[in-house]
């Protein structure tokens, strides 16, 4: 199977502007994320000149931005001045902030004035029911479960991502988002679960190429490699 028979859209997850360009250039991306921890990771200093940077590289896809306060006061106009740098963008609304209490309120706030929200953060079907609840009919929304983290602690994403799907199609303005996603094999997992929108990192686009190679060719490519390793180390047995 070929990535072009898939449903499901890959977006970028990162901060590095030079990657965003290259994924673009792919003609395999879609769309572009990213969060506050990626933006550590990259070195970013300055947020908004990231931003209008990366809107200026990656012109005419859908990318996210994330809110950075954990007040919710303060979230709402984050949200504002992040959803005015472009119609392309998405704001990222965690689903709780750091104490545990629930964003739902801000993001029917924040619907209710037509700004596009990526809810983040997500891991039960409860939180989705209850964003789902908040999202008016005039906006696009993301709805970003973190399938990979829940594998992580030896949960089987698949049975709430396909349930997730179920509702999010019930309804014309919520896409659904696999998040964290941890290989290659899981942007199929995420389309046979009904996902629109998987996230991959750097590491995992850079192996997308080879999809649609045959096992076989795989093995030969593999020993192959493996034989050009021992030339280079210069091993000897006997």
């Amino acid at each position: 199977m070929k990535l072009s028979d898939l449903n499901v859209h890959i977006y970028a997850d990162g901060a590095v502007i030079e990657d965003m360009i290259r994924a673009k250039e792919s003609g395999m991306i879609k769309g572009f994320t990213t969060n506050p921890s990626l933006m550590k990771q990259a070195g970013v200093t300055d947020y908004l000149a990231f931003a209008k940077e990366a809107l200026d590289k990656v012109t005419g896809l859908p990318i996210s931005f994330e809110v950075f306060s954990d007040d919710f006061s303060t979230m709402e106009k984050e949200a504002q001045k992040i959803s005015d740098l472009g119609d392309n963008v998405f704001v990222k609304i965690p689903i709780t902030n750091s104490k545990g209490v629930s964003s739902v309120p801000l993001i029917k706030r924040l619907s209710e004035k037509g700004i596009k929200v990526n809810v983040t953060a997500i891991f039960t079907l409860n939180q989705v029911k209850d964003v789902l609840r908040m999202l008016q009919p005039n906006t696009i929304n993301i709805i970003s479960i973190f399938a990979g983290r829940l594998a992580d602690i030896g949960i089987d994403p698949i049975p709430l991502m396909t349930e997730a799907a179920k509702l999010c199609h019930m309804k014309e303005n919520a896409l659904l988002l696999w998040a964290s996603c941890r290989e290659v094999f899981n942007i199929f997992e995420a389309d046979r679960c009904g996902a629109d929108i998987i996230t991959c990192t750097t590491p995992v686009i850079s192996k997308l190429k080879p999809i649609g190679t045959t096992p076989e060719e795989r093995s030969l490519q593999t020993v192959r490699g493996f034989s050009r390793d021992v030339l280079t180390l210069g091993f000897s047995i006997l």
